[in-house]
């Protein structure tokens, strides 16, 4: 048992490195490392992964907030999509079957990993001209980059297609326990046109909010194992001060192209079993 707790620690602090570095939550590991490695349910996996990305936003947000990097305005707007759509995805979660939660994981990490490969070469968005909503907000932001040694000022558009997205992010987050950082930082990138190092740190910023939501329901339902979920978070936390510490000194296609096969391969592995195991 001790060995058992000891490999879920290292694993939870490896999760929370790459979970900080993405703003993809802890979720991206520990849910197919509990299941695959550890034979745990897929409902306690899910509850556990959704505490420790608790710990995953928490200790990323300190150092990206002292560096600017996360934008408190544009996480504000979003997270009133992204709570609700937790809140009722962590209520559906209880009425579907573990195969399917499983094809659902995997089909959402080979999004993840397709929209990063596409987006492998790209530093910095082009010019973007706020729409109304980000002009009244006030949405747009600036930040330091240490990579580039240069200060990035960037602006936000498409504001309310975001706001979309961000509910069917929180309820992916709360049906999957993940931070749903898969959906949140292409929709801000992509959709949103953010900066990608700011729309991850704005990520980690959120998902604890969102997990939070969903971690209500987990509990209440009685599916937080706390011998499973006590070294997921510790490590988790751990994991995610050192990965906000890497990320502020890295390049953007770096950061890609490290964790685009760790993405592919997870999502193969978990599609896998929800359809033949």
């Amino acid at each position: 048992m001790i060995t058992t707790t000891l490999e879920i620690f290292l694993i939870a602090i490896a999760a929370g490195v790459v979970g900080s570095i993405l703003g993809l939550g802890g979720g991206i590991i520990i849910v197919p490392a509990l299941t695959l490695l550890f034979d745990v349910p897929m409902r306690s996996a899910v509850a556990a992964s959704t505490v420790s990305i608790i710990a995953t936003s928490t200790g990323a947000a300190v150092a990206y907030l002292h560096d600017r990097l996360s934008n408190v305005r544009v996480a504000m707007w979003l997270e009133m999509g992204t709570a609700a759509g937790a809140l009722s995805g962590a209520l559906v979660a209880g009425y579907l079957n573990q195969r399917l939660l499983f094809i659902m994981f995997g089909l959402l990490l080979a999004y993840s990993g397709f929209n990063m490969f596409k987006a492998r070469k790209q530093e910095l968005p082009g010019e973007v001209t706020p729409d109304r909503v980000s002009r009244r907000l006030g949405l747009g932001g600036s930040y330091h980059d240490h990579s580039l040694d240069t200060q990035v000022t960037y602006q936000v558009t498409r504001s309310i297609p975001g706001l979309i997205l961000m509910y069917f992010s929180g309820a992916a987050a709360g049906t999957l326990g993940i931070g749903a950082g898969i959906f949140k930082v292409p929709a801000m990138e992509q959709v949103m046109r953010m900066p990608f190092k700011a729309s991850t740190a704005t990520s980690n910023f959120m998902i604890g909010v969102t997990a939070a939501s969903g971690a209500v329901v987990y509990f209440a339902r009685g599916d937080v194992n706390p011998l499973i979920a006590g070294p997921v978070v510790l490590g988790v936390l751990l994991g995610a001060l050192v990965g906000a510490r890497l990320m502020v000194r890295m390049n953007t296609k770096t950061i890609r192209k490290l964790f685009i096969p760790l993405i592919a391969y997870t999502a193969i592995m978990m599609v896998y079993r929800g359809i033949w195991k």
